[in-house]
């Protein structure tokens, strides 16, 4: 399955971005999905994750109460939606996907990684 994350771009601290992920080459109903992120000079970091029928979804602590993930299988589409973004939120965001029913915290849980898109959020 090929990944390619969307919706970036440079927004005012407190404002908003939904970010895509489109998959191709296979339905992602029977997969897991989730979004890291890297910040300069930092390592990937969890953010969000998702279950094959959306029953179940994890957030790493600094982004729950702001962040929404959700998935359309229909259109083979999950999203990052984020609300009053922080400058601290600042990272290249990437998705991920994986055959397993398991909403994983860590890299080596997902096998298919998308390019990144970059948010910024300004002070």
């Amino acid at each position: 399955v090929q990944l390619q994350a969307s919706g970036g771009g440079l927004v005012q601290a407190g404002g908003s971005l939904r970010l895509s992920c489109a998959a191709s080459g296979r339905t992602l109903v029977r997969y897991s999905m989730g979004w890291f992120r890297q910040a300069p000079g930092k390592e990937r970091e969890f953010v969000a994750a998702v279950v094959w029928d959306g029953r179940r979804t994890i957030y790493v602590d600094s982004v729950k109460g702001r962040f929404t993930i959700s998935r359309d299988n229909a259109g083979n589409t999950v999203y990052l939606q984020m609300n009053s973004l922080k400058p601290e939120d600042t990272a290249v965001y990437y998705c991920t996907a994986d055959e397993k029913y398991r909403a994983g915290r860590h890299a080596g849980d997902y096998t298919y990684w998308g390019q990144g898109t970059l948010v910024t959020v300004s002070s």
